[in-house]
């Protein structure tokens, strides 16, 4: 674990609190509770990369690319990050949506509650279609964000909602063609 190193190599907090146990300074004033902008914590995650955990003075390098914030906020802000991703690998909390709204608007890719990537252009298998009926059987049709979080996990909710939409022109067309040529995934009817 990295921490803010002083001039006389305790940590911050620590050399602070020795020194006014000493009655040299103040106590430390206790962390911030003004809450992080989104700019913040971008800024914050790019000096985290700047400046690697064995740079002297790494905090204090932190807080000064963030205008208002001190070294201690810095460091209890990075504990706090350290905490949550712990929890999320754990599987104790669901891992956060996309932060970045500008990529998200231009399409970009965003995580899945179980922090998987979204799966671009991979068809269906048989095992997920399967489920996908269960599912629609079990909840309906529409509900596509429950069939999508309790029977196709694999797969999102729009995800799940195209694929009924294809699975339903396919059992409309086949009753009304008789046999066609092309067999389907959508042609398996029970689950």
């Amino acid at each position: 674990m990295a921490f803010y190193y002083g001039v006389s190599g305790q940590s911050s907090s620590a050399a602070a609190w020795a020194a006014a146990a000493a009655g040299m300074v103040q106590p430390p004033p206790p962390p911030s509770s003004r809450p992080w902008s989104k700019a913040e914590d971008k800024v914050f995650e790019s000096a985290l990369v700047a400046f690697p955990e064995q740079t002297p003075n790494r905090w204090a390098l932190v807080a000064s690319r963030l205008p208002g914030r001190t070294a201690q906020e810095a460091w209890d802000h990075y504990q706090a990050l350290v905490a949550d991703v712990d929890l999320i690998e754990r599987g104790m909390v669901d891992a956060p949506g996309s932060w970045d709204d500008d990529a998200a608007a231009a399409g970009g890719r965003r995580t899945r509650g179980g922090g998987e990537d979204r799966r671009r252009g991979v068809p269906w298998t048989e095992e997920e279609h399967r489920l996908f009926l269960e599912g629609l059987e079990k909840y309906g049709r529409g509900d596509w964000r429950n069939i999508s979080r309790w029977s196709v996990k694999t797969r999102t909710p729009t995800q799940v909602a195209s694929h009924a939409q294809k699975y339903f022109i396919r059992q409309a067309s086949v009753a009304t063609r008789g046999d066609t040529k092309r067999k389907s995934i959508h042609d398996i009817t029970t689950p």
